[in-house]
């Protein structure tokens, strides 16, 4: 089994390393690639931390899990969603063709979007790019703000924190829900934040842009 996280520069840590360390509990000999077009540039995250791919879109031409993240809307979505970094975008296209699952988190579900792999399914985002989601109008976005959303082989996630869940439903799909529930005991995910506070609404339009 093949799973893939393409990345790319201005990606979101922790939609990376989130599933990563989800999925790489589940196997340890797991084939994890983080995937970009070079593994020789770092790859620097939105929030400075910088990282190698491990595989490049030309060694990796099929899946059997495509994982897409999500990152800065501006500086990394626009071009990609905008067809100004078109090898990301084919690449999502060719390996979602014969991948079993294909899924996101939070503006990863853009990316899916812009590909054309979202069309005719449910599917949500973090709360704040829900909007965004909405301008594909063959994209049917769920109501509320749900951690993750299945539908078929699509699983989509909400906001960044929504990737671990999103990764342990993933290993309940593939591996069952006793393997599931001992990554779950060996993360010792079992979240109780300190704070409690309402997701806020939405502004509507999208707050940001690209060709399309």
């Amino acid at each position: 089994m093949i799973i893939g996280i393409p990345v790319y520069q201005g990606v979101d840590l922790l939609d990376v390393t989130g599933p990563h360390e989800v999925l790489k509990w589940m196997d340890p000999e797991l084939d994890l690639r983080l995937i970009a077009a070079s593994t020789d540039k770092p790859i620097v995250t939105r929030d400075g931390f910088s990282f190698l791919a491990t595989h490049t879109f030309d060694s990796t031409p099929r899946l059997n899990v495509l994982w897409v993240p999500g990152g800065d809307p501006k500086k990394a979505l626009a071009p990609i969603m905008g067809g100004e970094v078109p090898d990301y975008i084919n690449f999502l296209k060719r390996t979602a063709a014969t991948a079993a699952w294909v899924c996101s988190v939070c503006e990863g579900a853009l990316l899916l979007a812009a590909a054309g792999l979202l069309d005719g399914y449910q599917a949500t985002t973090h709360w704040e790019f829900t909007p965004c989601l909405k301008e594909f109008k063959n994209v049917i976005v769920v109501d509320g703000h749900p951690r993750f959303v299945q539908d078929r082989n699509r699983l989509t996630g909400g906001g960044i924190s929504s990737g671990l869940d999103e990764a342990l439903r993933l290993v309940e799909l593939l591996k069952g829900t006793m393997v599931a529930q001992k990554v779950q005991q060996s993360l010792q995910y079992y979240p109780r934040p300190p704070v409690d506070s309402e997701i806020p609404a939405p502004d509507d339009p999208c707050f940001f842009t690209w060709k399309k």
